[in-house]
Parts: C-alpha cells; structure tokens; sequence
C-alpha cells in the first residue's frame, strides 16, 4: 500500500471520528491501567460492568489493596482469568505505592515492570492516559492491519512497528483508537461488513464482502 492511501484512510477515520476514545470506562490513569490489566482476553464491556462497580469502592493503589485478594474477587469474577489477574492488580498496587508513590509511571519501562503488564497494556496507558505516540497492537489491530494491507507483518511487534513507520505523523496519536474501532465493528472477524466500510475502496483486501 502506498503513503496516499495510508494518508486518505486516517484522513477519513479521522473525519468521522475527530477524538477517538477506548471504550474502558476510567477517570485517572491508575483506573485505565487496572481496566487494562482485566481487559486481556476479555471484551471492554464485560470489563466495565466490573470495573463500574469497583472504581466507586476503590480508585487508589491503597483503597484497592486493602481490599484483598477476596475482596478484589468479588468484584472481578465475572471476567475471564480473573484469579490471576486479581493477584497482578494487588501486587502492582502494591509496587505503585512502594516504588511510584502511589503514580502511574509514565515510561514503558517502568509500566513492563509491574505484574500483567506487558507491551501491549503499555502502549495502551502511554497513548491513552499521558497522550504519547504508541501502537497497542490487539488481535483487531493485527486483522485490520494484514487484511486492509496497511501494515501487514507476520507478528504483532512487526505489525507495531510498520504501523510506527507508515501512519502519516499527523494521525498517529490517534491511530490505534481508530484500527481497534474499525476492527471491532466493521473489519469483523469472520466476516468483514465491505459493504459498510467508510475505506472500502482503499482497501486492498481481496475477497470483499456484502453487507448481506
């Protein structure tokens, strides 16, 4: 794919969607880190209907360690993997209070270092909460990527870093809002909605869909 296509795709993402938002529900960056932590390998709104109930209770790394791992539970259950990601919300509440005075750390080093972290859920509080450039690259992310021909690579890392180098730099702040958005409702899984697609005609997807 070439730079004007690139440049006419988040041009239009753009146009309909000026100020793209993650569906988590969060109000400071240690929530949207917690909410992203609970979020793998779980839908946003399953995550929400959890996170709803426990943000009012809880909403520091203190009032939420001091919880429990029961206590946490109870709020956490309803999600997927729930008893390991419960211990790693304690224990990164734990070294945000001993390590980072009870703050978010603002770099990927120090946000890999905390239990359920890893580059994706990295990517994701740096571009979200504290507004850098990064590319949290989801399994829509990578559909989106391959199938449009975007930035097709073989692994998530090499689809992160094509998407780093090919996005215009103008759209690249808000990029992987729009990819995962794209993918969510339109790009689907088992069948793409062609026939729906604001960039259909950009698209280099081969077997196009109707929206039948």
């Amino acid at each position: 794919m070439n730079a004007v296509k690139r440049y006419e795709i988040f041009r239009r993402f753009q146009e309909d969607n000026p100020k793209p938002e993650t569906e988590l529900n969060y109000n400071s960056p240690f929530e949207l880190l917690i909410a992203v932590i609970l979020s793998a390998q779980a839908t946003d709104v399953g995550v929400n209907k959890a996170t709803d109930k426990l943000f009012p209770v809880a909403n520091t790394p203190e009032a939420m360690y001091a919880l429990g791992y029961e206590g946490l539970c109870a709020y956490t259950k309803t999600i997927g993997l729930y008893p390991t990601k419960t211990k790693n919300v304690l224990e990164t509440c734990r070294l945000l209070i001993e390590r980072h005075n009870s703050q978010v750390p603002e770099t990927r080093e120090a946000l890999e270092a905390l239990p359920g972290v890893g580059r994706k859920t990295a990517n994701v509080v740096l571009n979200t909460a504290f507004g850098q450039v990064a590319m949290a690259v989801d399994t829509h992310i990578f559909r989106v990527s391959n199938r449009t021909n975007i930035a097709p690579g073989k692994t998530v890392l090499e689809v992160e870093k094509k998407l780093l180098k090919f996005v215009p730099k103008a759209f690249l702040l808000d990029a992987h809002h729009w990819l995962i958005l794209h993918g969510r409702y339109v790009c689907q899984a088992r069948k793409p909605r062609c026939g729906s697609c604001r960039i259909e005609d950009l698209c280099e997807f081969k077997q196009k869909t109707s929206d039948d």
